[in-house]
């Protein structure tokens, strides 16, 4: 990932960003090419070890090799910026639209679990993660039991060892103070993924 000294983000802001994503594109070279899966992901309290799973059938579960390298890409905050909100551009109008956006990759090396024991952990954990928020809280020992025991039969855990991460804040920092606070309260206005942006912007400032 390209990432200027200015819209660079620390480490903490990096896992952060993954948190806040939330789920990721997860893509590694295969024989017949480039594979991806879209999947939800636990982080590890050390931030050192991702955590997932995958569906048996999924095309990228196949062919994994232990220490295989693999790319996460998440993306907590993404919108399109006008030209018409820099109020600059009328003395200066050399501009051009752009794309806001908060991101991060995390680079590691891959090993997939068949281990029953394995995977019920992961869903367990992976479940509390996402419920801890909701009233009433979903447990996965709410469903019976033989058919949680169906379901993890038809997945693969995936376990990646981190190898570095590196995020990306590009927040319209580079523009005069007048084009940063316009872009903002544009954004605030606009669609749900517009307002997260000006949100990320708020954080940003």
């Amino acid at each position: 990932m390209y990432v200027p000294a200015k819209f660079r983000v620390g480490d903490d802001e990096a896992w952060r960003v993954v948190r806040d994503a939330g789920a990721g594109v997860l893509v590694r070279v295969t024989p017949s090419g480039l594979a991806s899966v879209f999947v939800p992901v636990v982080v590890d309290d050390d931030q050192r070890t991702i955590t997932s799973h995958a569906a048996r059938a999924n095309h990228w579960c196949q062919g994994v090799e232990p220490g295989d390298e693999v790319l996460a890409v998440f993306l907590a905050a993404s919108a399109y910026v006008t030209p018409s909100n820099y109020p600059s551009r009328l003395t200066h109008p050399e501009v051009v639209p752009t794309w806001n956006y908060v991101a991060a990759e995390v680079r590691g090396r891959v090993r997939m679990h068949e281990e029953p024991e394995w995977k019920l952990a992961q869903v367990r954990s992976q479940t509390d993660r996402f419920e801890h928020s909701r009233e009433p809280q979903w447990r996965v020992d709410d469903a019976p039991a033989k058919y949680i025991d169906q379901q993890l039969k038809a997945i693969i855990g995936i376990e990646i060892e981190v190898i570095s991460i590196e995020g990306k804040a590009k927040l319209s920092q580079n523009r005069p103070a007048e084009d940063f606070e316009s872009v903002r309260e544009n954004l605030a206005s606009g669609s749900l993924a517009e307002r997260n942006v000006a949100q990320r912007m708020n954080l940003n400032e």
